[in-house]
Formats: structure tokens, C-alpha cells, sequence
């Protein structure tokens, strides 16, 4: 169908492949499916990883079970392009209810945690309402717990499929006692009619054994690993994989913990390359620069994510809400082939970009996901997620300037403002390309404000010609605003605690410079108009301000770049 083998296997993978159970990890011509079970192809480029002499894959084949698969756009030159991972879904296009296009299989699963049973079973029903497709039922979070009677009570009042996970505190849960009444409560309720059931690494070869020739046929054991420190190697990764699996796992789980949002692109390898077995994998990347994994594991071929019925409430770090996942990043319709653009900061959860950009996306049917990506290091993330696939981003605080340095090529205005706010990935080659955006409508919108105090001002000039400009901040977003403020004819100063950055923009744009100290008694002239770039008053900083309120009586107009609490200190009282 699409010009390549129906089915074939690929070479170069990486050692940890040969090392385990053919059943296991390793691709073997023994294994090859049957006509009807022979996947279609599409292709997904991962995140950039070095090779090392022990993880030295370029393409890898994912098998699926289905082989009735609508693909559009596969073109076998793209698809064997080096460095590509095809990767075969086995429902990437199920129609939704709503009338969109359903492009994962990726099951959206609700953690249910109360302190009784009462909470949890009200729980259930709002899980059900929010669009779940099944619920995690977190027996160490009740305070009181009979088992027989709690088990029946959770199973009959779930109209979704139940997975039950009893996590002790040695794994990051909260049950306290001994191992034994524990994984006999689960085996309870296996028996009972749960669906899955979670067990740890180190109990899952005792607890499979005890249960061997009793495991009901419908229940699936779903075998996890937690990390709370960091995200090992590809191949410490691979090897934990294979551990798993041979546990005797039905679904492998494997939660790490980000130091770096790089980090996240090796547990996507590792979903991806994972699925050459037949089993099931859920990879997680904990905490808030891990969010992408648990967004776009719908694209990489992830089992299931989390998501929590209420912000902040969750069963581990950096859970986003379900109505976040299915409402704000459209989780439905991410699949193998959707475009990843997101907005890249420090801080950067704040942000309504996502909000922005993903209704525009699902409005116009634009097949993208936009993000909130913590990024420490702008040129590290872009050299890590360097495939087509990501995009383009959005560049905020603190990375404007540095963010000049990644792009192949800076357009004209941002090389003189020293700073971009949107990077774009050329798409036939991966070269990205540099924009500043921030003057446009930073300095429109002051000139609007203007006009509208002003209304004997000409439509024809700008108002802000002659006027005094201050800028706080000498950061990406400052040197946009003094650069388009000049353009326009202002008188620009520059304002900012490190007075020598202030004097060194100043000098670029042909403006003068103050210390953020001095701004309070600087009032030459009334009428003058106030630009802050900082992050003064933004989240966490909300109760500060760069600038005394009785000073700002001197000022027309003042403009806050941040929007994020609305009514911040820096307009409070002006």
C-alpha cells in the first residue's frame, strides 16, 4: 500500500534489544504476523539522542494490531528517511462524538484519591462525566479500608474500567503495612472484576507466581517502576524495560523524574522502541518539565496518561488536569503525524499561549499541539527535539536573546533588537529561523491607548513621536519595546537593576539609561509613557513592583508586558 515490505525488520538496534527473551524485546523472524496482522507503516521522527556504541538505532518498525489503518500523506521517501522511527498505531483515526478526528488510542485514565470510599465512589461519577476512559482506584488514600466490602462497593458504583493501585510509601504511596495484606488485596480484586491491576517491580515476580493458573482472563497486570531522582540513559531505560516484561508484566510502567526537559526525549525513544514487543507501555516523565510526555505520548504510542479531576490534587508531580488534557491540548486528535509547537520559558506555566493556539488549531483543523515547555537551556531543547515534528515556538523570558544564538537565520529586525520571540523550523530541511514579534504589538497597542486619550491625534503619526519613553528591563522584551518605541520617534531611557545592561542598550538604540533605582525621582516632564518587560509582578512575584505607585502619577500611559495575574501590583492604585 504504501511501496515498502509488508512487514519488515530493521537492523542497527540498540544491544539492549538481543540481550533479553525473544518473547521479550528482541525482533525475531519467528515472530512475523500473520497476513491480518501485518501493520501499516507511518512515520515518526523522535527527538535528536547521540549514539553510543550501545544505542545505535536509526529506524525501528512498531507492530500494530490492526491493519485497517486511513493513513494520509505517507510518502516512503519521508518514511525512510535516517533517523525516523515508524511506528505503526493500531486506531489512529477513530471518529470522536464531537464530529473531530480521533488520531490516538491512548487511554485517558482519572486517579481516584479520598480519604473514605464515600469521596471516591463520588469520584467515579465525575470521572465518568469528564470524559475518562477509566479510572485509577488508589486504595492507599481511604483512611479506613475493608477490603471485601470496599472492593465490591468501588467496582459496582464505576461505570468505567477500573484500574486499582494500592502504592506503598517504599514506591511514593501512602500505604504504611506489610506487603503480604497488600498484594492479597489486590489478588482480591482481580477476582472481584477490576480490569487492571497495578503491582511494583520488586513484588511483581511474587505476586505473578501466587496468582499463576488464577488470574482472571479479563484483568491485566500492569507492572511499574517509579524514580522520583532522574530519567536513566536509553539503554538503563531499555534494560528496565526488559525487567519488567520479564516479571511477567501485561502493561510495563515506567515513571521517571525530569532534571531537564531534554530528559523527556528519552523515555518517547524508549515508548516508541518498546512497542516492538507486544507489550503495552505507559511512560511518564514526572514533574512540570515533564508535562510534554504525558501530552504527547498520544504521538508516540504511549498506553495511557493521567489526569486529575482538580488541579493541584494528584497521584504524582506534574499531573495536568483531564480538562486541561482534552479541553486546552485537544489530547483526541494529537497523533503519529501532529506538529508540536509550544511556548519555551522559565517560568513558563503561566503562560496563555496553549489557550491561544490550540482553539485556533482545532477551529481552522490544524493537525498541532502548542505546549508549555519549561526549558533551562533554549540551546539544548532545540538541539534535543530537532525533527520537523516540533515545529516551531513561542520564546519568552528568559530566553529571547539566547535564543538568537540557536537559529540558522535571524530575520533583519530581530538581529537588531538582539533578541527573538518565535522560531520556526523549516520543514525541508530543519534550519530554524529567528522573528521578533514583541515590538509589533507591544508598541500597537501603546499607540492605540494613546489615541484613545488623545483623540486630536492624526491617524496618520504615530503618537508616540516626541513622547518619553521609559522601558523597564533590558532583557529580550525591553530591547524590543526600545527598538520599536525609537522607530516610532520616542526619546527612549532605559531602566534596569544592573545599570551597566541599561547603559549598554541605551547606547545601541541611541537612548539614555537609568539604574531601576533611580526611576522613582525621574520625572523631567509629565505625560511621559512607562513600558515594563520584567517579570516584576508576574507569578511568583505578584505583591512586587518596579516602580513606587505614587511616582506613576508623572506617566500617561503605562504598559505591563505581564498579563499573568491581570490586576498586578504595577497598575494597582494607577
Amino acid at each position: 500500500m504504501l511501496g515498502l515490505p509488508d512487514f519488515f525488520w530493521s537492523k542497527g538496534l540498540p544491544i539492549w534489544k538481543a540481550k533479553y527473551d525473544p518473547s521479550g524485546l528482541i525482533t525475531s523472524p519467528r515472530h512475523v504476523p500473520t497476513r491480518q496482522q501485518r501493520p501499516l507503516i507511518v512515520s515518526v521522527p523522535l527527538p535528536h539522542q547521540p549514539t553510543t556504541a550501545t544505542a545505535t538505532a536509526t529506524t525501528l518498525v512498531v507492530a500494530s494490531s490492526s491493519a485497517n489503518h486511513p493513513l494520509a500523506d505517507a510518502s516512503p521517501t519521508s518514511m525512510a528517511s535516517a533517523g525516523d522511527v515508524l511506528l505503526a498505531t493500531s486506531s489512529a483515526q477513530l471518529a470522536m462524538e464531537s464530529g473531530a478526528v480521533r488520531r490516538n488510542s491512548t487511554l485517558v485514565c482519572v486517579p481516584i484519591m479520598a480519604g473514605s470510599v464515600e469521596e471516591m465512589v463520588t469520584q467515579l461519577d465525575k470521572a465518568k462525566s469528564s470524559g475518562a476512559d477509566l479510572v485509577e482506584i488508589r486504595l492507599d488514600s481511604p483512611k479506613n479500608f475493608s477490603p471485601h466490602e470496599d472492593l465490591k462497593t468501588l467496582i459496582k458504583a464505576s461505570a468505567l474500567p477500573t484500574l486499582f493501585t494500592y502504592r506503598p510509601k517504599w514506591e511514593g504511596g501512602q500505604y504504611d503495612g506489610d506487603d503480604k495484606s497488600r498484594l492479597d488485596t489486590l489478588q482480591l480484586a482481580m477476582e472481584l472484576g477490576a480490569d487492571y491491576v497495578d503491582v511494583e517491580l520488586q513484588v511483581a515476580c511474587e505476586f505473578n507466581a501466587s496468582i499463576q493458573g488464577r488470574k482472571p482472563e479479563k484483568c491485566k497486570v500492569v507492572v511499574s517502576s517509579h524514580n522520583y531522582e532522574n530519567t536513566p540513559s536509553i539503554e538503563d531505560l531499555g534494560n528496565l524495560v526488559a525487567r519488567i516484561q520479564a516479571a511477567g508484566a501485561d502493561i510495563v510502567k515506567i515513571a521517571t523524574t525530569a532534571l531537564d526537559i531534554t530528559d523527556v526525549s528519552r523515555m518517547f525513544h524508549i515508548t516508541v522502541h518498546s512497542q516492538v514487543s507486544s507489550v503495552p507501555i505507559i511512560g511518564i516523565v514526572m514533574g512540570e518539565r515533564g508535562l510534554i510526555s504525558r501530552v504527547l505520548c498520544a504521538k508516540f504510542g504511549g498506553f495511557l496518561t493521567f489526569g486529575t479531576l482538580e488541579s493541584g490534587v494528584v497521584s504524582a508531580p506534574g499531573q495536568p488536569t483531564i480538562k486541561d488534557l482534552l479541553d486546552l491540548y485537544n489530547f483526541r486528535s494529537i497523533g503519529p503525524d501532529t506538529k508540536v509547537f509550544g511556548i519555551i520559558g522559565k517560568p513558563v506555566g503561566h503562560s496563555k499561549s496553549p489557550l491561544l493556539y490550540n482553539q485556533a488549531f482545532k477551529s481552522t483543523g490544524f493537525n498541532g499541539v502548542y505546549l508549555h515547555l519549561l526549558v533551562d537551556d533554549v540551546a539544548s531543547f532545540l538541539r534535543t527535539y530537532s525533527s520537523t515534528d516540533f515545529a516551531g515556538f513561542s520564546c519568552t523570558i528568559p530566553h529571547k536573546e539566547a535564543a538568537v544564538k540557536c537559529c540558522d537565520e535571524v530575520d533583519p529586525v530581530a538581529k537588531s533588537i538582539g533578541a527573538v520571540n518565535c522560531i520556526i523550523r523549516r520543514q525541508s530541511d530543519a534550519k530554524l529561523f529567528g522573528y521578533n514579534t514583541d515590538y509589533v504589538g507591544a508598541i500597537s497597542a501603546i499607540e492605540d491607548g494613546l489615541r484613545g486619550s488623545h483623540n486630536g491625534s492624526s491617524a496618520g503619526a504615530s503618537p508616540l513621536n516626541g513622547k518619553l519613553f521609559v522601558v523597564i528591563g533590558a532583557g529580550g522584551a525591553g530591547k524590543a519595546l526600545a527598538f520599536g518605541a525609537k522607530e516610532k520617534g520616542a526619546r527612549v531611557v532605559i531602566a534596569n537593576r544592573t545599570y551597566d545592561r541599561a547603559r549598554d542598550l541605551a547606547e545601541t538604540i541611541g537612548g539614555d539609561a537609568l539604574s531601576l533605582a533611580d526611576l522613582e525621582n525621574f520625572h523631567p516632564e509629565d505625560g511621559m509613557v512607562l513600558a515594563n518587560t520584567t517579570s516584576i509582578g508576574m507569578q511568583p512575584k505578584i505583591d512586587e513592583t518596579p516602580i513606587p505607585k505614587h511616582a506613576l502619577k508623572h506617566y500617561s500611559l503605562v504598559f505591563d508586558a505581564v498579563y499573568t495575574p491581570q490586576n498586578d501590583e504595577t497598575f494597582e492604585g494607577s
